[in-house]
């Protein structure tokens, strides 16, 4: 049993799971934010009802996200502790100022929005709330700090004993790929909330029950959903694109699937990519596209993986070509869809269109599988790097951890996630169920 492949399914695993949830409350903090101004502004009971409502999801998924957190930072050091003597130095600053500022900001804010609403002032309450949102947002930023550093390290140095330390902290948090990335990664979370609450809001005007909340739910994710959908492509995903072309352009060609260079390369929308044959099955190609969206000219040359040597192509490279595709092709879904909800939203048809809040309704888990396989796109892109240029991923693990412990371990946390996705997926029906309004009803009860 191959020690490396059970480390990384172990670390892949757990990320990935941790991940569901972050994805979700960075972007509902902002909705919130948006619900708490309506109801100050407006001063009508429906959005201060809509906000606590908002903020008990947030409130489950905040503790789902804290109870997956936690092992998975103690795995860089039991998975992975060769990667993590020799750039704790460097990953370890932004990782703790994540854990000392952003979560206690974020998680003391929550306490005062979750039980001082009778307590507070409005615009005190208002606060708590806002806190929330920047207190999400900035620890997103620093744990992206820490990934960017890996795929582009900047502001180093190796010290006598091979490991590396920060020149300049300023630097690292400004590193370029951690802004693009940040930027693209913040609207995919805004995409995720939008969809969700999008998909709640059907759900009642389909159900014909809770029809106040459902029309403002709709309204609201449906907004927010075309504004961050489209934002997503353009100019975040379209500027972070252009930067792995010109940092990682092996990795550019192993996501596009452009064996060989080219002039005038054409986009594979879809195919199954051929290691042994190196060319693309059954391709469907829109030709000079890529050459066009990277380097604005559609007689521009891409470099193809016969530019590099073998040893520095992607490891995984079909899944690593998949996932991105999976990625871009949802995408273009989300643009769509939120595009003609818009439109009938506009013309007033929106809150009776059944054949649009289907959709919507159901779409809720796509936004998280793009996510997720942008994820996988920007990590799997990386390989065989575990740090990009520097230190491989084959000499980051803990060799001493065999794979059968490992695998042991996997296990373990496997069985421990299903337990705790059961118990997440009852809490969040119930309260889905229940709706804005159970709480006023259990009151005059």
């Amino acid at each position: 049993m191959n020690a490396l492949v059970m480390h990384r399914l172990h670390f892949a695993f757990t990320i990935t799971f941790h991940y569901l949830f972050p994805m979700l409350t960075m972007g509902l903090a902002l909705l919130i934010v948006v619900l708490k101004t309506l109801a100050v502004v407006r001063k009508q009971e429906i959005y201060d009802k809509a906000t606590m409502f908002w903020a008990k999801i947030f409130a489950v998924n905040f503790v789902m996200g804290v109870v997956t957190g936690i092992p998975m930072e103690f795995q860089f050091g039991t998975n992975w502790s060769r990667f993590s003597q020799l750039s704790g130095g460097v990953i370890g600053q932004p990782l703790a100022m994540e854990g000392v500022f952003s979560f206690f900001l974020e998680s003391a804010f929550l306490g005062l929005f979750l039980f001082g609403q009778k307590r507070l002032s409005k615009w005190a309450h208002w606060f708590s709330a806002f806190a929330v949102f920047v207190g999400s947002w900035i620890s997103g930023y620093f744990i992206i700090v820490t990934d960017a550093w890996m795929q582009h390290p900047v502001s180093y140095r190796v010290l006598a004993n091979g490991s590396y330390e920060v020149i300049s902290f300023w630097q690292l948090l400004f590193n370029p790929w951690a802004l693009l990335q940040y930027a693209h990664n913040m609207c995919g979370s805004v995409v995720t909330a939008s969809f969700v609450m999008a998909a709640v809001g059907a759900f009642y005007l389909l159900e014909k029950r809770q029809l106040e909340y459902g029309r403002l739910f709709v309204k609201l994710g449906v907004i927010a959903g075309v504004l961050s959908s489209i934002a997503i492509i353009f100019p975040t995903g379209d500027l972070q694109g252009k930067y792995v072309a010109s940092q990682q352009p092996v990795t550019m060609a192993a996501m596009e699937g452009l064996f060989k260079t080219e002039s005038g390369a054409g986009m594979i929308l879809m195919g199954q990519p051929n290691e042994v044959t190196q060319t693309i099955d059954n391709p469907i190609v829109v030709n000079d596209l890529l050459s066009f969206l990277i380097y604005g000219t559609t007689r521009a040359e891409v470099k193809g993986l016969d530019q590099f040597p073998r040893d520095q192509w992607p490891t995984t490279l079909p899944l690593l070509f998949y996932a991105y595709h999976i990625m871009a092709g949802l995408g273009t879904y989300f643009v769509l869809l939120m595009l003609i909800a818009m439109f009938l939203l506009w013309r007033k048809k929106l809150f009776t269109a059944r054949w649009v809040l289907w959709p919507l309704m159901l779409s809720f888990p796509l936004p998280y599988i793009a996510n997720t396989a942008g994820w996988m796109t920007a990590e799997i892109g990386r390989q065989p790097w575990l740090i990009y240029g520097l230190m491989r991923t084959a000499t980051g693990y803990s060799t001493e951890v065999s794979g059968g412990n490992a695998l042991f371990t996997l296990l373990g946390f496997m069985g421990l996630y299903a337990l705790l996705s059961i118990l997440f997926i009852l809490l969040i029906y119930r309260e889905i169920n229940h709706g804005p309004e159970h709480e006023s009803h259990s009151a005059a009860h």
